[in-house]
């Protein structure tokens, strides 16, 4: 045990003691504490009591906190800086000033003109010592009343000396400086440090703008003055005008940035100072009127120039206001306030009143501010301050709020501001989305609140704690994502036909190949799941805003506020319409819905209730325990999704109770607002609809169905109290018959259903349905009935409306009655057409006929989207992350998205008439009245050349316009062939065929299937074919002017009789969509329960391509052409591919030769690049004699002037990086395969034309210059003329070159490609005689050409180069040549080569 140290030990002893302590490990036992300086912010001995405690540690954090506020610090303290790893060597030698840093150049001042002032005598040898006494009077003095010590006292007079150096530097006179200069400095003066030039120019009162620095004279001071001084002697000479007429000279003359930099300049001089500066005003300057009119004319001219200058900065002169006095406060602080015994005037200049908003007129772009309201403020509209748009920013006096400073005020640390900013930025949405702003704002305002992250500050603010600023982003989400109109819409349309199937709201985003899978196998490339994951939140909203919000937990938030705060009534309506406008977006985004955990719960439970307490007001303060029509409608746009959703609804959430509940009771009996209750109802008759289209929930059709008769036999008589409430109970009525029309095309399936269950031996097959066809054949009756009532009440201008409303969905319903009734084992011919017959003459008849259905007809061309495209241009702001319908313009400029859409009727009339028609054949004829109108034909008539765009904005009605003109197309065919009057317009009924093949859009795969099996390949459609074989062939002869043998009339014959065949290659090619089509027709057929979805597939464009022609050969050049390099022989193609090949061609001649408007969306440039596929599919395919013939015909066709003038192979064709790419792919196969081929020659020919790129004349006579032995195309078998190849004259040097060379080796001669020849020696005479001022370098190839040709061994080939005179196609070597070279030319040659000698004939002669 070691000993305590004692006081007799001596030093040595406590040393041992120490080392004995230390080798034994001992802890000492006295602990040093020290206490932390809380003013300097030292906690060093906390942290020693401490270090026994337990502490929790985390990574990456500091171990001590660090101070918030900073420590004071002595003033004289921060001058000693020290760093704590900072040794006394580093600290000495970093304040040790080398010599080295103080030698340098030394260049001696020049003192010959400074004046040499000597001391002054005073009484005493040294300088006066201050005493103590002296410091305390000073201090006294200075320093504000109070006790304070001496230190302070000190500092207060420094500081006061300091600021009475730097006022009296400011304010002295100019009485006093120029005393100054004549008596010296005085001796204070000369003790401090010397002052700038610049300084000591403004204290004597010199110029304003001169400093006399750069001068190369030693006393730049005093010339600078000599200056100013002659400047003020010869502004004193001058009179007032003189002055005048000067300044506006140089007004004009100098620079507008300049002038106002002279007056910056002034501005920026001392303004205290204004009162010592004012005689010399008065001196120099012209009196005050003088003044005020040159006032005048300097802002004249300041207002021109700003008007001149367009999108420059704004020049205006920027109004530098005096500082503010006390008197000019508006509340006059006491000095009895605290801390106001000293008022600060900086600080108060905020008090002031604003200055007035320029009203200059300016084209500068300005930063735009809203109101609160979210409407645009003018920049130049003066509003009051009570208004509260008046603020602390950049711009204090313009009112509102810029976007950038709603954000800032997003995070405020006030509720207030938080909910004002968030409130504003709803209503800038709301507007946005109107499209307000377009006329008034550049850019979109949507795009750039999304690209600054307005849905993550929406998002934090729907975490916020405030109740308030919650409900206000709810609201800004809201107006982000929902468009009432678009809701309105759809919900229109969804008693049309097929009306509940939709697109889903996925953003079209085109995703480039990430340069990590380029070269992987398809194994090793990342799967798109993988990809989504790894991008950021970021990333995500800015491709998909749906998809971005979910992904950021956006729907257990939303859970979280129906479930907790349980909101206002608004809050619940935006939060349940987010939800729908999410459920819209895809299959998945309502899957994640579904999934959310509780989410649909707390809606059913709280918005849909099974019983409900009656509200007494009309406005209810809380929706929770009422029934909500919008809640409802979620549960029917989830459903839509898929049959799966449907079923969850129905079975796990309860949906089939709160269907009988809400279908049973009238809307008058259900305790609610009358309009709600009409809503409530209807939506659920909607999702009835939606779960009987997939076949399920036909069990509650038979128990609630003497309800559901009932309902149908009261809709005869629809009464309300308001117009308002007339339509939502036409609504109900409309929904009601779309549910019965659900469940008889269910039951129409049951039979076919029970006999697939006995036969599926294994195989998947949905089972039948409980429902039966006997269950839905007591409804025809009544609908009869209804639909004979509503035909009637056509007559009476009162009920018009409701009649025109309700027709389509009771023709709806009677078409899938019959249609289904053809299937049905208890189907009975006889009275079936006895029925179809009374139907037709009581109500079908009369219809057609009505006034009103002719109005509806006329309106066709006038509503249709494909002939007016601008009707479904956007209203509103569009982003491609955020797609919606934009119909807020469609339903003010056209109410073909209303209720009395003239699509809805005439639709549904024309599919009940094609299944009359097919049941009944006898009734065809007479329904030709229909077809034969002036306004349908009209009507088909200009929808042959549209160009329909396909977006989300115009899709939607695009398919609804789509199925009227397809099922006019199917009426119109049936009549061709009995009808004379209509078969005249087959031509028209043909090419509005071909037209809406091109246009149908994904989900229409089925009708494209239709039109392609009936109509696009019907004998009846194309009348060429039907006037005899040699009218047809005379016909062809005389279109196309034809050469080659066979006559194109024969082609033309052959391809007529084979139409069938080439319809089966077609629809052989077209195999691949198969599931597509079988999806589509149980859609259109109403196979319900074989429905998988009512989301239609992904809006990417039309279902076939434009150039679907083409496609057996660009799938054979798939299959073989671009695997195998083109080097199969036709033996080793698959069977079949010439077969193919050669209807492809045959259908392609039929196209060009009678419905060229048909292919009038493949560019020219498209058909030469697909058609090229016939040389690049196999090494002899293009030997083949159909093929060859075929190919020469339609090669002609796309040679022809008007066909030529518009191939543009500058562009690059669909599907490939450029012409260019595939012209060497063709050069290859030339120089492979083409055994000299007069056919393939052409083609390749055609590209080298003057007017395209050089490249590819490059290609020809740089890399494969061999092919032009084998390129024998003959001048008169050039089916392009020779000018197109010679003009203008070429300019590339490399290229002329390259023709001289292949000259001159014998790579090109006449006897082998006669064409290029007469080409080279055109561009390469016409070159060389050329006398244009070029440059040196082309100047010096001229000469050297001329002189090398001059030289020339070869007299024929020297001949054709000197004396060619121009292009001639129809002779001999393509082009005429001089006898005798003329004058210019010959004078040329002399001055290259010198004396020229002439023989016979004028050919040239070597000297």
């Amino acid at each position: 045990m070691l000993r305590r140290p004692k006081s007799a030990d001596s030093e040595a002893d406590l040393l041992r003691e120490q080392q004995e302590l230390l080798a034994a490990g001992g802890q000492s036992t006295v602990t040093v504490v020290k206490r932390p300086d809380k003013r300097r912010g030292d906690a060093a001995g906390a942290h020693e009591q401490e270090k026994h405690r337990d502490v929790v540690t985390i990574e990456d954090l500091p171990d001590e906190i660090p101070t918030l506020t900073p420590a004071k610090k002595s003033r004289f303290k921060q001058e000693r800086v020290r760093f704590e790893d900072e040794g006394p060597e580093e600290r000495l030698d970093r304040h040790d000033t080398h010599i080295s840093a103080v030698l340098a150049r030394i260049i001696e001042r020049d003192t010959s003109a400074v004046p040499v002032l000597l001391p002054c005598i005073t009484g005493t040898a040294f300088p006066k010592v201050l005493r103590r006494s002296v410091v305390e009077s000073e201090g006294q003095e200075r320093a504000p009343k109070g006790r304070k010590s001496i230190f302070a006292r000190q500092i207060a007079a420094q500081r006061s000396n300091n600021e009475d150096v730097q006022s009296l530097n400011g304010s002295e006179t100019r009485d006093q400086s120029s005393a100054s200069r004549h008596v010296g400095f005085s001796p204070l003066e000369s003790m401090e440090t010397e002052r700038p030039e610049s300084d000591v120019m403004a204290r004597v009162g010199g110029p304003l703008l001169l400093s006399g620095q750069g001068l190369a004279i030693a006393n730049s001071t005093m010339e600078t003055m000599k200056i100013h001084e002659e400047n003020q002697a010869r502004l004193q000479a001058m009179s007032q005008s003189e002055i005048l007429e000067e300044q506006r000279k140089l007004l004009a003359q100098l620079d507008p940035r300049l002038v106002d930099f002279v007056r910056s300049r002034k501005a920026q001089r001392t303004p205290e100072s204004e009162s010592s500066s004012k005689p010399v005003q008065k001196e120099n300057f012209p009196p005050n009127s003088t003044s005020t009119e040159l006032d005048h004319t300097m802002k004249a001219q300041e207002s021109q120039r700003d008007t001149m200058e367009d999108y420059e900065e704004d020049e205006n002169p920027l109004v530098v206001q005096p500082p503010i006095t006390e008197e000019e406060l508006p509340i006059k602080p006491q000095k009895v306030w605290l801390h106001m015994d000293k008022v600060e005037l900086d600080k108060l200049e905020w008090t002031r009143d604003l200055p007035a908003p320029s009203r200059l007129s300016t084209k500068k772009a300005m930063q735009a501010r809203f109101d609160f309201a979210g409407t645009l403020i003018p920049a130049t509209k003066d509003l009051p301050t009570h208004l509260g748009l008046h603020h602390h920013g950049e711009e204090p006096e313009l009112a509102g709020y810029s976007l950038q400073e709603l954000f800032l005020l997003s995070r405020s640390q006030l509720n207030q501001q938080r909910n004002l900013a968030v409130s504003t930025l709803a209503n800038v949405l709301t507007k946005a989305r109107a499209g307000e702003y377009t006329s008034s704002l550049k850019g979109s305002v949507l795009s750039s609140l999304l690209d600054a992250g307005l849905l993550f500050l929406l998002r934090f603010s729907l975490d916020d704690g405030v109740e308030g600023v919650m409900s206000a982003a709810v609201h800004a989400l809201r107006a982000l994502l929902v468009s009432p109109d678009d809701e309105e819409c759809l919900d229109n349309a969804f008693s049309w036909l097929l009306g509940m199937a939709t697109f889903p709201l996925l953003p079209t985003v085109q995703e480039d190949e990430d340069e990590e899978d380029e070269g992987l196998d398809e194994a090793l490339k990342e799967t798109a799941k993988e990809k989504e994951e790894k991008k950021t939140d970021h990333d995500v909203a800015r491709q998909d805003v749906v998809k971005g919000f979910l992904r950021m937990q956006g729907l257990p938030r939303l859970r979280y506020i129906l479930e907790v705060l349980r909101p206002s009534p608004r809050v619940v309506l935006d939060i349940l319409e987010v939800l729908i406008r999410i459920a819209r977006h895809s299959t998945a985004a309502a899957t994640q819905i579904l999934n959310c955990p509780r989410l649909m719960e707390t809606v059913i439970s709280e918005f849909l209730p099974c019983s409900w307490t009656p509200t007494v007001s009309q406005a209810p303060s809380s929706l929770y325990g009422l029934p909500v029509a919008l809640a409802m409608k979620l549960l029917r746009v989830l459903a839509s999704a898929g049959r799966h959703a449907c079923a969850r609804i129905l079975n796990s959430l309860g949906g089939k109770e709160l269907l009988s509940r809400l279908v049973v009771v009238d809307p008058s009996e259900m305790l609610l607002e009358a309009g709600e209750a009409l809503r409530c109802t209807t939506e659920a008759l909607r999702l009835f609809a939606v779960a009987a289209g997939y076949g399920q929930a036909c069990s509650l059709y038979t128990d609630l169905y003497p309800v559901l008769v009932k309902r149908l036999q009261a809709g005869n008589r629809p009464c309300a109290s308001s117009e308002a409430v007339l339509f939502l109970e036409l609504d109900r009525i409309r929904a009601l018959l779309v549910l019965l029309t659900q469940v008889t095309q269910t039951a129409g399936c049951h039979e076919e259903l029970q006999r697939g269950l006995v036969s599926a031996q294994g195989t998947e097959c949905p089972p039948p349905p409980p429902v039966l066809w006997s269950h839905v054949t007591g409804l025809q009756p009544t609908v009869i009935s209804s639909l004979k009532g509503c035909v009637r009440a056509l007559d009476g201008s009162a009920q018009m409306s409701s009649a025109l409303i309700l027709l389509p969905s009771y023709l709806l319903y009677v078409e899938a009655y019959y249609s289904q009734l053809c299937v049905q084992s208890s189907f009975q011919p006889v009275q079936c057409l006895q029925e179809l017959e009374s139907l037709t003459s009581d109500v079908l008849l009369p219809l057609i006929s009505h006034q009103a259905m002719q109005n509806l007809a006329s309106s066709f061309r006038s509503s249709s989207v494909i002939c007016n495209p601008g009707l479904s241009a956007p209203g509103g702001e569009v982003v491609p992350s955020l797609p919606g319908l934009f119909c807020s313009r469609l339903m003010t400029s056209s109410t073909i998205a209303g209720p009395n859409s003239p699509l809805s009727l005439p639709t549904a009339l024309l599919y009940l008439l094609n299944t009359i028609t097919s049941i009944h054949k006898g009734l065809i004829q007479k329904f030709s009245r229909l077809i034969l109108s002036d306004a349908v034909l009209g009507y088909l008539r200009s929808c042959i050349g549209a160009m329909p765009s396909v977006s989300h904005m115009s899709a939607w009605i695009l398919r609804h316009e789509h199925h009227l003109l397809y099922l006019l197309l199917r009426l119109a065919h049936k009549m061709v062939p009995v009808d004379p009057e209509v078969a005249k317009h087959a031509f028209l009924f043909h090419q509005v065929s071909l037209a809406l093949l091109s246009w149908l859009l994904p989900g229409s795969e089925y009708l494209a299937h239709e039109l392609m099996s009936v109509l696009t390949f019907s004998h009846s459609l194309l009348p060429e074919g039907g006037c005899g074989e040699p009218e047809v062939a005379a016909l062809a002869e005389l279109q196309l002017k034809e050469r080659t043998s066979p006559a194109v009339g024969a082609l033309l014959r052959d391809a007529l009789h084979h139409l069938p065949s080439i319809r089966g290659c077609y629809l052989t090619h077209l195999a691949h969509m198969e599931p597509s089509v079988l999806s589509s027709r149980d859609r259109y057929l109403g196979r319900n329960p074989f429905v998988r979805s009512h989301l239609l597939p992904e809006l990417t464009g039309p279902s076939l391509p434009s150039d679907w022609p083409f496609l057996p050969f660009i799938s054979l050049y798939e299959r073989t052409g671009q695997s195998a390099g083109g080097g199969q022989q036709v033996e080793s193609l698959p069977a079949g591919s010439v077969q193919s090949a050669t209807h492809c061609l045959q259908w392609l001649l039929v196209l060009e030769s009678w419905r060229e408007q048909a292919l009038t969306a493949v560019p020219p440039v498209a058909k030469l690049a697909r058609l090229a596929c016939v040389f690049l599919c196999s090494s002899d395919l293009f030997l083949e004699r159909p093929v060859q013939e075929l190919t020469w015909a339609l090669f002609r066709r796309l040679t022809r002037p008007a066909q030529l003038e518009a191939l543009d192979l500058g562009s690059a064709p669909p599907g490939l990086a450029s012409f260019h790419d595939l012209y060497s792919a063709l050069l290859a196969q030339y120089e492979a395969v083409s055994f000299g081929d007069l056919l393939f020659g052409c083609f390749m020919l055609l590209p080298l034309q003057r007017r395209y790129s050089v490249t590819m004349r490059l290609a020809v006579f740089g890399e494969h210059v061999g092919m032009l032995r084998s390129l024998g195309v003959s001048l008169q078998q050039l089916p392009v003329p020779l000018e197109k190849f010679t003009s203008p004259m070429e300019d590339s040097l490399p290229l002329l070159r390259l023709y001289f060379r292949a000259l001159v080796t014998g790579a090109l001669k006449r006897n082998w490609c006669p064409v290029l020849y007469a080409v080279a020696v055109a561009h390469l005479n016409a070159f060389i005689y050329s006398q244009h001022a070029v440059a040196e370098e082309v100047e010096a190839a001229r000469r050297s050409l001329l002189r090398k040709t001059y030289y020339m061994t070869d007299e024929v080939l020297k001949n054709h180069l000197l004396l060619f005179w121009q292009p001639q196609q129809n002779s001999e070597l393509g082009f005429s040549t001089y006898e005798q070279l003329p004058s210019i030319r010959a004078r040329r040659l002399e001055s290259i080569v010198g004396t020229v000698q002439k023989g016979e004939k004028g050919k040239i002669l070597v000297p």
